[in-house]
């Protein structure tokens, strides 16, 4: 049985019969579920009793964290959420325990119940029809991380091709070396015919430079794997990190909560680019980079100063001359032409029609209050553009949700949900299964 509770419960409680069951009835695809995340809460609990330990810390600490998550977790910033995982890591350390696991969560998904969750009597159903489960794979004193892998996959394999793949992530803490691996082994397993179909970098967002792994994403994304990337998570993630992750290309994006303006401007095709029709001084609806509303204003500015001082520093024309108002009329026009160019050259080296799919985890940014509200949150940017997103849970464990209670969010009025028609939501739920990296295998 599903535990739900928070935002997603009370989407969902708000919702009538025949609003559960249009959204029961909506081929979905859940695309960002972390498997240590997603375990069911029984599964977890049975898993915790009978586990035995030489060290009585991790002992005492694996039976607060069941103790946390039972309760429900209160977080006052997402860094607080990930050295829960060190309790829950110890738990799927053995490869039995690592098989159960997968084993419930895919069936969670998957499978529908004989009973709904705790206070609901709506009739249970699969909460998707398709999944991409992720997991960073570990070596421990029980298996390696090749071990880690084939056994998640053994499970991911009873089901169809249709119904369910893999996803290996990189986590941002790694060394190169073991994120080597890591990557070596999704591609040697992806060409032995495994269900392998993706690499994910994920992780503690303040931790970890990513260049140390672009040229490894780079080997998996030409030998066929598809790319998703946690991206502009937190504030303290600076815009040069997101400008550099947008460069890798991926084919999806995880939260992107944090994502400026410039970032959009620069990469994705919602956008108005600076070289737009009708003319670069003449559009109906966009300001242009020398507007302040725009949002490459700052990298224009900084373009017109550079282009400014060597505009002066290469002119021959005399004293004289560089004192008059028609002198400086012109080394200010040729400052912008060429600021102007070079924002147009960016625009273009970043393509017309990048649209990655964004991964949206509504209760997941609520409850690590990276977003205040459904009314503040960053989806609704992405809905007014039409650019593709996907609904998921990212983590049903400790955030108590369901991607049903997920979905409810999007039907449901405000403040509970965002009050969209449910024309909009088939839509969503179609750009979910569309941007699945099965079609990449």
């Amino acid at each position: 049985m599903a535990t739900i509770a928070g935002p997603s419960a009370a989407a969902l409680h708000s919702l009538s019969p025949s609003d559960i069951e249009f959204l029961q009835s909506l081929p979905k695809a859940e695309l960002h579920a972390h498997l240590n995340g997603s375990i069911p809460w029984q599964t977890l609990a049975d898993l915790a009793e009978h586990l035995t330990l030489q060290s009585a810390d991790i002992s005492d600490e694996i039976a607060e964290t069941v103790a946390r998550l039972r309760s429900g977790l209160t977080l006052d910033e997402v860094s607080e959420f990930f050295p829960l995982f060190r309790a829950i890591y110890a738990i799927t350390s053995t490869p039995s325990a690592l098989s159960r696991v997968t084993r419930d969560v895919l069936d969670s998904f998957l499978k529908a119940h004989s009973d709904p969750p705790a206070g609901f009597t709506y009739k249970p159903a699969p909460e998707c029809n398709y999944i991409e489960l992720r997991t960073t794979p570990r070596a421990t004193a029980h298996m390696s991380r090749y071990t880690y892998l084939t056994t998640v996959l053994d499970e991911v394999e009873k089901f169809s091709a249709d119904r369910a793949a893999l996803i290996v992530s990189i986590d941002r803490r790694m060394s190169e070396a073991d994120a080597k691996e890591c990557v070596d082994l999704a591609i040697a397993l992806q060409a032995a015919g495994r269900r392998v179909v993706g690499l994910d970098l994920c992780g503690d967002p303040r931790k970890g430079d990513v260049a140390t792994f672009e040229k490894h994403f780079k080997r998996g994304k030409d030998a066929g794997l598809g790319i998703t990337l946690h991206i502009a998570e937190t504030k303290e993630n600076t815009i040069a990190e997101s400008l550099a992750l947008l460069d890798w290309r991926p084919d999806r994006l995880g939260h992107a909560t944090f994502l400026s303006g410039e970032h959009k401007a620069l990469f994705f095709a919602d956008v108005l680019q600076p070289d737009s029709s009708p003319s670069l001084t003449t559009t109906s609806n966009s300001v242009q980079p020398w507007d302040p509303e725009h949002p490459l204003h700052a990298m224009y500015l900084t373009a017109y100063q550079k282009h400014l001082e060597r505009i002066h520093e290469e002119s021959t024309e005399p004293e004289e001359a560089r004192r008059t108002l028609s002198y400086h009329i012109d080394a200010d026009k040729g400052a912008r032409r060429a600021a102007l160019r070079d924002i147009e050259a960016l625009s273009k080296r970043n393509g017309a029609v990048y649209k990655p799919c964004i991964e949206i985890c509504l209760s997941s940014n609520l409850l690590a209050k990276t977003v205040q509200s459904l009314e503040a949150h960053h989806v609704q940017y992405y809905l007014v553009n039409d650019h593709p997103v996907s609904i998921c849970t990212d983590d049903t464990l400790p955030f108590r949700t369901t991607l049903l209670g997920e979905y409810a969010q999007l039907l449901a009025k405000p403040p509970l949900g965002l009050g969209l028609s449910r024309k909009q939501v088939r839509r969503i739920a179609a750009m979910g299964m569309e941007a699945r990296f099965s079609k990449y295998t």
